[in-house]
């Protein structure tokens, strides 16, 4: 009955990440997701300062004197990296990283920008244009998308999103970054409370190597690394209508040696160089490009859930369902 019971919280967890809950939850701390869009809506806006008052030690204090305050200081906006021909990949990588650093980690408990992991990457890049347009703090699922977003005019460099699931003082702690690969070499982009759990320099020969790293920066944090989920690469198209592959891989960390960590590793890579042969879906027209905008801004927008798909076992190949025409095309109309 314990087992079971293990089984069906974990279980839970899974779909929370997958696919949002109103108030989802870090580690048990609780987080808000703004589903409104932006301008940020009377009732969540309410709900934001709340959820300060109860969380921050000095929070109602806190509160008060922010929202009385005549004259707050003025924020500097951070500009979106420009480059030169001559600016090398990784430099303009670091740059990027730069960007996302100044925008600063959104200590709020709520997440500004709503994220839904099914969303086709067109509408994920219409998200992205916003995110640099109101320069607010950033998560690391945010960070994910607007890395995406940014490296898209780098052709040599491949994008894949990597996530972890980590175990401190009995709670559970998801995190993800932005997987980046070019020129034989691996590194990361992202965002993080930990320094060291976030940008990785394009330094790394394998991806065992990076993965490697970052469990070595969880332990060092006083986590224990349990599971690493690693995704597809990403289109460079932003206005491809193809889902982010987000969970191609899924390696349970304790439950395998180094070494059968790395031949899981090495196949994975292998999978990835495998779809950059593949041509991707051709883009929407010109007429539908301009008709779809951001999912976020429409309040009365229906949620698209998708069916989970059962997880699998470190070793096996997991197969996705192919969207059929007729799904697409609904979620063009319902856009």
């Amino acid at each position: 009955m314990l087992r079971a019971t293990e089984s069906s919280a974990e279980e839970r967890d899974e779909e929370q990440e997958d696919e949002g809950e109103e108030e989802m939850r870090d580690g048990g701390v609780p987080f808000y997701v703004n589903r409104g869009g932006l301008p940020v809506d009377e009732e969540t806006w309410e709900r934001m300062w709340r959820h300060v008052a109860r969380s921050h030690p000095n929070g109602e204090g806190l509160a008060k004197e922010i929202r009385s305050a005549a004259d707050l200081p003025k924020i500097p906006i951070p500009s979106v990296p420009s480059y030169q021909l001559t600016t090398t990949i990784p430099q303009r990588l670091e740059a990027i990283q730069k960007y996302i650093r100044e925008l600063q980690y959104n200590h709020t408990g709520t997440q500004f920008f709503e994220i839904k992991k099914s969303r086709p990457l067109t509408a994920l890049m219409d998200i992205a244009k916003e995110m640099t347009r109101e320069a607010l703090p950033i998560k690391c699922l945010e960070a994910v998308i607007l890395g995406i977003y940014l490296t898209n005019n780098m052709p040599g460099v491949e994008r894949f999103p990597l996530s972890f699931k980590s175990q401190y003082s009995g709670n559970h702690f998801y995190h993800i970054v932005l997987g980046v690969y070019s020129g034989g070499r691996f590194g990361a982009l992202g965002m993080s409370r930990r320094e060291d759990l976030m940008f990785k320099p394009m330094e790394f020969r394998t991806l065992t190597d990076l993965v490697q790293e970052f469990e070595g920066a969880y332990r060092g944090n006083w986590h224990t690394l349990r599971k690493v989920k690693i995704g597809q690469y990403v289109s460079h198209d932003p206005h491809s209508v193809e889902q982010i592959e987000w969970k191609h891989s899924i390696i349970d960390i304790d439950k395998l040696s180094k070494e059968e960590l790395r031949k899981e590793l090495e196949r994975h890579t292998r999978d990835m160089r495998l779809k950059i042969g593949k041509q991707a879906p051709p883009s929407p027209t010109k007429d539908r490009r301009n008709s779809m905008g951001s999912p976020i801004r429409g309040p009365n927008s229906p949620v698209r859930r998708i069916s989970r798909v059962e997880k699998r076992p470190s070793g096996e190949k997991r197969v996705l369902e192919q969207k059929s025409s007729t799904d697409i095309n609904g979620y063009q109309i319902r856009v």
